[in-house]
């Protein structure tokens, strides 16, 4: 018979062949039947087999099989993988003081040994999965036998042992889920392998730590504490047979959705008891009758001290031990971060107390019968963005109808409104001269929101931008004493716009120096220095410093914060002043040690890049103190009595919808933002939501604890830049001359002196940009207008809402014992000479403060005038 003849008539055999067995197989099955009827063993012109052939064929199958599972001995779990499964260990994360973070557990789990776990549970499972557990060495043939026959007849059965079922448990990935030959095999292979290594006590105790149990509860304690609220020990056998009777299916017989599948699975679980010994039969017909008893609780992970801070390093550890070859949560790595764990919990204090007082006043802004009605556009907005409305109208339901009934629905309407007026902050505090991370709150509450704060979220950054331009301007050699007049602004953009940018009071038409411009956050006085550096060269200049991850727009109305960025990044960047001119990337690890403290990697601070020349920071670093001494970040001194040598900017965004206040300290820099998660929820409160008010208060209480801590020094400075040059000294006093000269020549012409540069004075409100034509993100960003005034140029009815305690239900909310008073509508006259700025004193006197004085009203715009509110 001729070869082709052969495979022609083998084609149906070869059809028969289970289609799960790989293609080599199936490939060698084929020659091999092809050999035997070259050799003889089929009847010549027909694939009928000679006696010979039939015992070759039933030879050859077995053998084929053995033959597969010698290949895929190397291909499942070795030994030392099961060594490990049993004894992993989850890594460790440590601050700097030694203080434990958190723990990186692949699941929600507490391992008990096998004597702490109640008897009942043991004989429930042995008596339904696997009831001669202790006479096998992991295979159970009579019961594999068996489920074949089941299965060929129609009635599908399993066969698998514990081991077995603890095989698919630990090794998921290398063994699989597929009903395939392949991965019976593999199961099997596995299963041997364990019984060899384990004791059977070991095995039991291995899988009744690692079986699942849904809500993210793992193993039999967890599964005990979420469904009954008892540890293992203490679970009755009612208890342990509801939960070994979800073994068979967690979903099906959930007793928490499912309660009667589970009742009815539990009577099963003890009639197999009853029928292998371990139940007496009165017993059962008692307990049967009983009813589940669920005491459900979600069991969650503790938080631990820095949740947000722990999440972002556990993707960054997972990278890294991925790359040199660990587990994290196996191998039992210990890493040693930069976070203290003492400013940690300053910072979180100091977040928590002031989130709570802002929320009292969101709470009364945002009453039921007042910012909330729900006859209010923004309200049904919000309704019409729920997955629920949505869900809704995709099931064909009319839209009016649909939120015609959310509407209505109160339990809906008040979680609606307690997730979006929930006031949200984060927090972060770096040391500018290693970039190490030392404090990192990431929201008000890691349980309520887990949203970060500090790297997730995007906001426009307002006035706290504004440094970008000053320092710009000052490395194009400006200093703080040049002028420029408060006049009005006009702009114009691609697209034929006009951007008009102003403040809370008309122009005073006078010369300010660039130091009082950023002082009192002028917005007029900003946008015309933006005008004469150039966009280009401010975001370039943010960039260097540490603005990296987020895209600015380079258009004018970038000088007033117009384009989002995350509060790391700002931070980072504030630390670049602090550090001289030279940017240090934040880092979170020092140091990777193994389970037996052997050093795995040293991670050293990142090289430093400079960014502005030191001559250049340095002067921005003295004008910033002087927002710290007497302008908008004066709360610092008057409220907080730090005597530190510190500066810094507060910044607040449209309808104060972003509040922002950053301090530099020459050993740390932190930063604050305060708002909401929907940018269009706004505390509606001209006093609270200047960043000021709300972010200030969480930056200057946290400085205040670590100064009478000792844990930063109260008396350091920052370093002095000295120009070496022999001439220096010369340069300066000429320098001096000529701007006194013409500046004297400019002050004589005009009729209205600038202010004077040391007087005391609240901050000028900043204002925000509408969008220029082409530019998403130049939407409004610095706002110090008084809302109230804006409201009513708009035709809006204006709910007051005053700082005292506002909600009788939370805690008091009471303005602070000093605050800063608004600034006045014009700024105060000033003596026509310029005033050199003085050197910062070692400790600075505080800030008197005068009793605010109301915002004058802001005449109605034309509608062609875009107006940026300015921050202070």
């Amino acid at each position: 018979m001729k070869l082709a003849e052969i495979k022609t008539r083998l084609a149906p055999l070869l059809a028969s062949f289970p289609a799960s067995l790989p293609a080599p197989l199936r490939r060698g099955l084929s020659r091999l039947a092809a050999r035997t009827a070259r050799a003889g063993l089929t009847r010549p012109g027909t694939l009928r087999p000679t006696r010979r052939g039939l015992l070759f064929g039933l030879a050859a199958i077995p053998a084929a099989l053995l033959l597969y599972v010698l290949v895929l001995i190397p291909f499942t779990p070795g030994i030392s993988d099961i060594r490990k499964a049993k004894s992993e260990q989850p890594a460790q994360v440590l601050s700097a003081d030694g203080k434990e973070l958190a723990v990186f557990k692949w699941a929600n789990r507490d391992w008990v040994p096998l004597k702490q776990i109640s008897p009942h549970v043991v004989a429930a499972l042995i008596s339904t999965e696997d009831h001669r557990f202790y006479q096998h060495h992991g295979l159970d043939w009579r019961r594999i036998a068996s489920a074949a026959l089941h299965t060929f007849s129609g009635d599908r059965q399993g066969g698998s042992t514990i081991t077995q079922q603890l095989a698919r448990n630990l090794y998921p990935d290398e063994i699989g889920r597929a009903p395939t030959l392949t991965r019976k095999l593999k199961e099997a292979i596995t299963a041997l392998k364990i019984e060899a290594l384990y004791t059977k006590d070991e095995i039991l105790e291995t899988y009744l730590n690692t079986v699942p149990f849904l809500y993210n509860a793992f193993g039999i304690e967890m599964a005990a504490r979420t469904y009954f609220d008892r540890p293992a020990r203490s679970l009755d056998v009612l208890q342990s047979a509801t939960l070994i009777g979800m073994l068979k299916g967690n979903s099906y017989y959930n007793p928490v959705l499912n309660p009667e599948r589970a009742l009815d699975r539990r009577n099963t679980v003890l009639g197999q008891m009853v029928k292998r010994g371990k139940l007496d039969a009165a017993r059962y017909e008692q307990l049967k009758k009983r009813p589940l008893r669920i005491d459900f609780e979600r069991q969650t992970e503790p938080p631990g001290p820095a949740p947000h801070f722990a999440q972002q390093l556990r993707k960054w550890l997972i990278g890294w031990a991925d790359r040199n070859g660990y587990d994290i949560y196996a191998d039992g790595l210990v890493v040693h971060t930069t976070i203290d764990a003492r400013l940690q919990a300053m910072a979180t204090q100091a977040v928590a107390q002031q989130g709570n007082r802002l929320q009292a006043v969101a709470n009364a802004a945002w009453a039921p019968r007042a910012g909330w009605a729900a006859n209010k556009p923004l309200v049904q907005a919000f309704v019409r963005e729920t997955p629920e409305y949505r869900t809704a109208v995709a099931a064909g339901t009319a839209p009016e109808e649909a939120l015609r009934h959310l509407m209505a629905d109160s339990a809906f309407l008040r979680a609606l409104h307690q997730s979006k007026t929930r006031i949200q902050a984060g927090f972060l505090a770096i040391d500018p001269r290693n970039g190490e991370i030392r404090a990192w709150v990431g929201s008000r509450d890691y349980t309520q929101d887990a949203f970060d704060h500090v790297q997730q979220a995007r906001r426009q950054p307002g006035s706290t931008f504004k440094p970008f331009v000053y320092g710009a301007a000052f490395d194009e050699g400006k200093t703080p004493d040049d002028t420029l007049v408060d006049q009005p602004v006009e702009i114009e953009l691609a697209g034929g716009e006009v951007w008009r940018p102003s403040d809370e009071g008309r122009p005073t038409g006078r010369a300010m120096t660039l130091r009082d411009g950023l002082v009192y956050s002028r917005n007029t006085i900003t946008a015309q220095l933006m005008q004469e550096v150039g966009p280009a060269r401010v975001a370039r200049l943010a960039r260097n410093m540490g603005v990296r991850d987020s895209q600015l727009d380079v258009v004018p109305s970038l000088a007033l914060g117009t384009s989002p960025v995350t509060l790391k990044e700002m931070v980072a960047a504030y630390g670049t002043i602090a550090n001289a001119g030279d940017y240090i990337a934040p880092t979170m690890v020092t140091r990777i040690e193994d389970r037996r403290g052997n050093v795995l990697q040293v991670f050293r601070p990142a090289r430093a890049e400079h960014a502005l020349p030191a001559a250049a920071t340095q002067t921005l670093l003295d004008v910033m103190r002087d927002v710290i001494d007497r302008g908008t970040g004066a709360g610092i001194r008057s409220r907080f009595g730090i005597r530190a040598d510190v500066a810094g900017k507060t910044g607040t965004t449209q309808d104060n919808a972003d509040g922002w206040f950053i301090l530099m300290h020459p050993e740390l820099v932190a930063g604050a933002w305060v708002g909401f998660n929907d940018s269009r929820i706004t505390l509606r409160s001209d006093y609270w939501g200047q960043g000021a008010h709300s972010a200030l208060p969480m930056v200057g209480d946290f400085y205040q604890r670590a100064l009478r801590a000792r844990i930063i020094d109260g008396r350091a400075r920052f370093a002095e830049h000295e120009e070496t040059h022999v001439f220096a000294s010369l340069g300066t006093q000429l320098r001096g001359w000529f701007s006194q000269l013409f500046t004297r020549d400019k002050a004589s012409e005009t009729t209205t002196p600038r202010p004077a540069p040391r007087r005391p004075a609240l901050p000028a409100q900043e204002a925000e940009l509408p969008p220029p034509a082409g530019a998403a993100s130049a939407v409004a960003a610095d706002s110090d207008h008084d809302e109230s005034s804006l409201a009513l140029d708009r035709g809006e009815t204006v709910i007051a809402v005053p700082p005292p305690d506002l909600n009788a239900g939370s805690a008091p909310v009471a303005p602070p014992p000093a605050p800063e008073p608004a600034p006045p509508p014009n700024l105060p006259p000033a003596s026509p000479t310029p005033a050199t700025p003085p050197a910062p004193a070692p400790a600075p006197t505080p800030t008197p403060t005068p009793t605010p004085t109301p915002a004058a009203p802001i005449t109605p715009l034309a509608p062609t005038i875009i107006t940026p509110a300015g921050q202070r």
